[in-house]
């Protein structure tokens, strides 16, 4: 692929969702969904369909692109891990704790009992160890879906404070709780067993690497920081870092003693942010700098998961019968998790109603563990094909409807501020025009 044409159509793509999110916010939406929307436009069933160089993503080169998606979810990790200040932990941090592993736990039960169920319904279709392991890839929920829609509204209060440590937490416990149903499910395929290995040992290397690693990165970070007083310079290190670090969980490691050795970019991003929130004098400063920084990455990121959406599993009945009963029992599953664990805990009232809504959203995570299940390799053979159909069926739905429910939910609360009349070129008149004016009256008053 030339570097022209991926120039060209990383600009259509930016562009499209840039003008849908205009659209968007006549009719009350979130960017988030116009930016999935503009995917799908500019993606291999409409604009790449025609097989036109620069003019949208096609299918052969889509995969070409992983590597803005890596950086963005470092990115959105890393500013999650920001919300971790111990400063804050101490008010909600056993609140955040209760409430995160306990809705992804009960909503991987409910989703297992409810897919196995079905499995017994039609054993030819669903097999028992994929609905066991779409069960646990219910738990994990779409943090860069829910900050933007945070971000874009600038919610503030009960509900947010909580919902976005939760987010956090809720995709590592996910993780875990994936790598032990991965480890399961394949134990139930022919020939399988079960291996404590790959259930229990290697969740628990994964988890512990990736957070010794964003640590021990976050402290890097925060001691060469100091050597630098330029704003310029600091976010440029605060780049390097992130990237540093998703380019070594991205690294391939041979197994050691027929263990399989990885880390989640997401946790060590996670920790990078917040060690260097909490360490760091000026962490919050920098980190404003940093969100306009990576705006255009958010986009595009958006924009590529849009383009990514397989429309073609729509066509197939059994996905979307399976898809339909894991959305309805994963919704069902969330809201309740996020209700009983938050009424364990005494939280606020909107947090109890509202924070099961806000957690609907999947995609990145979710997706990631998807292809994980079709690896040729580790993976679950014909079952892992099923479960990423699924899954994207399911991410389409979510994706398009989940911001819209996240902002309703966030309204309801009382968190989101009415937005601006002014946009940010009007106000830039407003104070040139006040500043004519000042100027004009001291010169006025020295005659």
């Amino acid at each position: 692929m030339e570097t022209g044409h991926i120039l060209l159509t990383l600009s259509i793509a930016l562009f499209a969702g840039l003008m849908l999110s205009r659209v968007a916010k006549l009719v009350k939406l979130p960017a988030v969904t116009a930016y999935l929307v503009a995917g799908i436009i500019v993606g291999p069933f409409c604009l790449g369909a025609f097989g036109i160089g620069g003019l949208g993503f096609h299918h052969v080169d889509i995969k070409s692109y992983s590597i803005i998606s890596d950086v963005a979810l470092g990115f959105i990790a890393f500013t999650i891990g920001n919300e971790f200040r111990l400063s804050q932990l101490k008010a909600i941090g056993k609140q955040a704790t209760v409430i995160g592993i306990f809705q992804a736990v009960l909503t991987t039960l409910i989703v297992d009992v409810a897919l196995i169920s079905l499995h017994f319904l039609m054993k030819d279709k669903l097999s028992l160890s994929a609905a066991i392991v779409l069960g646990a890839v219910a738990s994990a929920t779409a943090p860069a879906a829910t900050l933007m829609v945070v971000r874009q509204y600038k919610a503030k209060g009960p509900l947010t404070d909580t919902l976005l440590p939760v987010v956090a937490l809720d995709d590592a416990v996910g993780l875990v709780l994936f790598a032990i149903s991965f480890g399961i499910g394949k134990a139930f395929l022919p020939g399988g067993e079960i291996s404590f290995i790959s259930i229990i040992v290697e969740p628990l290397i994964e988890v512990i690497l990736s957070i010794g690693l964003g640590a021990g990165m976050g402290y890097l970070f925060t001691y060469f920081e100091r050597f630098f007083h330029s704003r310029s310079k600091r976010l440029a290190m605060s780049v390097a870092f992130v990237l540093l670090t998703v380019g070594i969980t991205l690294i391939e490691i041979p197994p050691i003693g027929g263990v399989h050795i990885a880390f989640s970019s997401l946790l060590s991003c996670m920790m990078l942010g917040t060690i260097f929130c909490n360490i760091c004098d000026f962490s919050a400063e920098l980190m404003d700098r940093l969100d306009r920084w990576t705006a255009p990455i958010f986009i595009l990121f958006f924009v590529i998961s849009g383009a990514e959406f397989d429309l073609t599993v729509l066509s197939d009945l059994l996905i979307v019968l399976v898809g339909v009963v894991y959305i309805l029992f994963r919704c069902l599953g969330k809201y309740l998790g996020a209700y009983m664990s938050a009424k364990m805990v005494n939280s606020p009232e909107t947090v109890k109603k509202y924070l099961g809504i806000t957690l609907f959203p999947q995609a990145g995570v979710a997706l990631g563990m998807a292809i994980k299940a079709t690896d040729p390799i580790r993976g679950l053979g014909a079952e892992g094909e099923i479960i990423k159909n699924i899954i994207l069926f399911s991410v389409l739905i979510y994706e398009l409807v989940g911001p819209f429910l996240t902002k309703i939910a966030l309204t309801k609360a009382g968190e989101v501020k009415p937005e601006e009349r002014l946009s940010a070129r009007d106000k830039h008149i407003e104070e040139m025009k006040k500043l004519k004016e000042s100027e004009v009256a001291t010169a006025s008053e020295q005659k």
